[in-house]
Parts: structure tokens; sequence; C-alpha cells
């Protein structure tokens, strides 16, 4: 196989244009479901910024184009979280919206199911507390 056989998840799931609908979905799922108050509370009134970040980071992270690195450097995402009490309640919750974004908005199943057991390892991992 050559590396120009290699199909990244950023192409697998449709590129820019459903990172950008699968963030979107996320966040307006965590501004509106009961169970996501929990993480709503940890951000601010305007998810507007955080909204960009997420999806700068989900597009370097899926293998799209290096949008987050350049600003930011290396993601820390454990160290960037440690001021947020993150244990399986705050895990579940941010899972939750994000089962619900990328049902709304991946329509390839095989592809859908395999970013979902991405992110849910990383959200394993962004875990802190008991």
């Amino acid at each position: 196989m050559t590396s120009t056989d290699v199909t990244t998840m950023f192409e697998r799931i449709g590129g820019s244009a459903t990172i950008d609908a699968l963030v979107d979905r996320f966040y307006d799922r965590m501004d509106t479901l009961p169970e996501a108050q929990i993480i709503r509370a940890m951000h601010a009134d305007d998810l507007g910024l955080i909204r960009n970040v997420l999806k700068r980071y989900l597009t370097e992270w899926t293998g799209g184009p290096r949008l987050y690195s350049v600003e930011k450097g290396h993601p820390r995402l454990r160290q960037r979280h440690i001021g947020f009490a993150i244990g399986d309640a705050e895990r579940n919750a941010w899972m939750v919206c994000m089962r619900g974004a990328l049902e709304e908005t991946v329509v390839d199943t095989i592809a859908r199911q395999d970013l979902d057991r991405a992110l849910s390892g990383l959200a394993d991992w962004m875990r802190n507390r008991q």
C-alpha cells in the first residue's frame, strides 16, 4: 500500500464540513441535554471560542490539516484539563453528547463506529478523578 492509498478518518467522515457539523451538534447537545449539565457547567457561557478550538483539534486529530498545533502547540489535553474534575460522570456526559452528535453527522456507519471507539478511548484517558 502506498501513502496515497491511506485514507484518514478526516477523509472517511467527510472532512471539514463534517467536523464543523459534529462539533456544532456536540455543543448544542451539551447546551441542552439535562444529562450534560455536569460538563456544561465547566464551560463559559459563550461556547463560540471553544467550538472553534475543538473544530481545529478534531480536524488535526482525525488526520486533517494541522490547524490546532500550529497555534497552540502540542495538545497536552490532560494538562489543559487538569483544573476540571473529570471522573466517570463527566466522561459519560461528554460521550452522550459526542455519540449523539456522531449519529447526526457521520453517515458512514463503520467510520462512525471507529471514531466513536477512538473518542471513547480519549474520554477514558481524560479522567483525572475517581
